[in-house]
């Protein structure tokens, strides 16, 4: 399967340890955070302490391969958000892209905001149901976290193996 090609499966997996160890975060930090991930790692955005990072991207490490795949789903995760934005915008898309003319168009634009909103309330459990068993996996196997860095101020970067 392509998910389990290796550089994907590598950044799913990256991608995983990368939402638990923000998850980790969260219980010490309130201020804003960000990861981006990639199949070698990734990067954590936000004024953080790297000690801090080490231990909780250890524990996150420790707590998915425990079988806490729950940690691996971010309600932040551009994922969420990708879909929250394309599944209302081509909803309402559909019904004004057959009318030939502004004054059907005109009519139209309410059944195009009932099918948004559709498509926005139907986002909110395909975005975390996409996080499970496409962007992420949890099952992070013989996974090591090889190194974790302050980049510049505001940036760590944690590399894994």
């Amino acid at each position: 399967m392509v998910l389990d090609l290796p550089l994907i499966l590598e950044t799913r997996k990256n991608h995983a340890l990368e939402h638990a160890t923000l998850h980790l975060l969260a219980r010490k930090y309130t201020t804003p955070m960000a990861g981006h991930s990639n199949p070698t790692g990734f990067f954590l955005l936000g004024d953080i302490q790297t000690d801090d990072v080490i231990a909780c991207a250890n524990e996150a490490r420790t707590r998915l391969n425990a079988g806490e795949s729950g940690l691996a789903v971010h309600e932040g995760c551009g994922t969420n958000l990708v879909v929250a934005t394309l599944l209302p915008a081509t909803f309402a898309w559909i019904p004004l892209r057959e009318a030939r003319s502004t004054f059907w168009r005109f009519w139209l634009i309410p059944f195009a905001l009932i099918l948004a909103l559709f498509g926005y309330l139907l986002s909110r459990p395909l975005g975390p149901w996409l996080q499970k068993h496409i962007t992420t996996e949890a099952d992070l196997g013989n996974m090591q976290i090889v190194d974790v860095r302050l980049v510049r101020k505001g940036l760590h970067q944690v590399v894994t193996k």
